[in-house]
C-alpha cells in the first residue's frame, strides 16, 4: 500500500509501506494493505511505519526515529488519516 504522510510544513513521507501503526484517541491501531476505508483522529504518540526500503528525504530526516533498516517511527502531536484503495494519508502537526 502507499502510505503518504503530509505536515503543515513539508511533505514528510511517501512510498510503498508493508503496514502502518498510529495513535488513535481510542487507542493504537495498525493499518495493512487492502485494510478497509477508514477515516481517524489521531493523538500524540508516534506514527511507526514499517516497509522493504525507505526513501526518506534529507530535508526531514531529523523527524524520524529508525529502530531496524526496516521500521521507522515518526513522532507527532496530532493528526488525521484516510484510507481508501490501498492509499493510507496522514495529515500530522
Amino acid at each position: 500500500m502507499i502510505l503518504e504522510i503530509v505536515s503543515p510544513e513539508a511533505s514528510l513521507f511517501k512510498g510503498e509501506v508493508t503496514s502502518v501503526t498510529l495513535p488513535g484517541v481510542d487507542g493504537s491501531f495498525q493499518i495493512l494493505n487492502h485494510h478497509a476505508p477508514i477515516v481517524s483522529i489521531l493523538k500524540a504518540g508516534d506514527v511507526k511505519i514499517v516497509a522493504n526500503s525507505f526513501n526518506i528525504g534529507k530535508e526531514v530526516a531529523d523527524r524520524f526515529v529508525k529502530v531496524d533498516n526496516n521500521t521507522y517511527l515518526l513522532p507527532i502531536n496530532s493528526g488525521t488519516i484516510e484510507m481508501n484503495d490501498n492509499k493510507v494519508i496522514v495529515l500530522a502537526d
